[in-house]
């Protein structure tokens, strides 16, 4: 299994949709922006998010919305183009232009989490100089 956590922006308004045995899937795209070589990169993801967990998060799935997701990564090829997908079986809403801005998330809580420090780059040795 290849498990893979994204965050990025919802491409179009997620859709749910029913299998033929009634269970429900919320389809929708995030793109995520990188950089490789010093120039701005997108990459694609459809994302897959079955069951309640994906009619809840179809209020977030909102073109232009922030989301972070965590699934099983897979790709596929369809006239001769790969296609990256997420099976996502966690998300987290992050605000944005779309969908209600909830700061709060739904994804399962982690095993060890770790104490939060509120910390500015000029306490941090290896911060870069510029700020996001």
């Amino acid at each position: 299994m290849k498990n893979i956590t994204i965050a990025g922006n919802v491409t179009k308004d997620g859709e749910v949709r029913r299998t033929q045995t009634g269970n429900s899937v919320l389809g929708f795209s995030i793109a995520v922006n990188g950089y490789a070589n010093g120039e701005k990169t997108t990459e694609f993801f459809d994302v897959s998010l079955w069951g309640k967990r994906g009619e809840q998060a179809e209020q977030f799935a909102k073109k232009g919305a922030k989301m972070c997701v965590s699934g099983e990564f897979s790709t596929r090829v369809y006239n001769d183009k790969t296609y990256l997908q997420v099976n996502a079986s966690d998300f987290t809403p992050m605000g944005g232009s779309g969908g209600n801005d909830h700061g709060g998330g739904y994804s399962a809580p982690p095993s060890n989490p770790s104490p939060s420090r509120d910390l500015d780059s000029d306490s941090i040795p290896f911060a870069p100089e510029w700020r996001i």
